[in-house]
């Protein structure tokens, strides 16, 4: 399996998960995702999977400051409806991090581990998202604006050629590497730039 060298360059996320430790899925209930991980169960890497992953991480980061963050006691929110835009796109990303789902997760066992109702759409929030700590009620809004970082202006008429069936392999492969190239723009070299992601801790 080949991809983008880039994709293992990304900073990974760790948790903890109370369920994979009583099941004895993972030592100690740790585990860690990386951004490989997410393009495989994505099946593609783009602006909106790469921004899931990066709002998860700086979510996560600001939500447990000095502790490992703990998978299943996080609540998400969208202000988008699920059918809207990239809304369930970017869902499905995050549920996969923080193991929080709307109906379908866990169930739970004696009333431990319960997965389900923790993600809910057409929330009254302005953000991209909304992470609550369940324990601590501590909230951070997600703000992300992958709209400032453009990419190569060949970009949009490779698009164009190859999904028309008009572009040669060469130009295929060549609208590929623009494409993952803005990816790694924003997901490595704009990593920390609070312009293109904002994280606010709600009062």
């Amino acid at each position: 399996m080949k991809y983008p060298d880039f994709y293992k360059q990304v900073k990974t996320i760790k948790l903890y998960d109370p369920l994979s430790e009583f099941l004895g899925s993972f030592e100690d209930g740790i585990i860690e995702f990386d951004y490989l991980n997410i393009v495989q169960a994505a099946g593609h890497s783009c602006p909106t999977v790469a921004g899931a992953y990066l709002m998860t991480y700086k979510a996560l980061e600001a939500l447990y400051p000095n502790e490992i963050a703990e998978r299943g006691n996080i609540k998400v929110e969208f202000k988008e409806n699920i059918e809207e835009g990239v809304a369930g796109v970017i869902a499905n990303v995050i549920s996969n991090i923080t193991g929080a789902t709307r109906i379908t997760g866990f169930k739970g066992i004696a009333g431990k581990f319960v997965r389900h109702s923790l993600m809910s759409f057409d929330a009254e929030t302005n953000s991209s998202a909304r992470f609550t700590r369940l324990d601590t009620n501590k909230t951070v809004e997600v703000y992300y604006n992958p709209s400032m970082i453009g990419g190569s202006p060949m970009m949009q008429p490779l698009m164009q050629k190859t999904i028309g069936g008009m572009a040669s392999e060469e130009e295929k492969t060549e609208f590929g590497k623009l494409w993952q190239a803005r990816v790694k723009a924003i997901i490595i070299d704009n990593f920390d730039n609070e312009n293109m992601l904002r994280v606010i801790e709600l009062a």
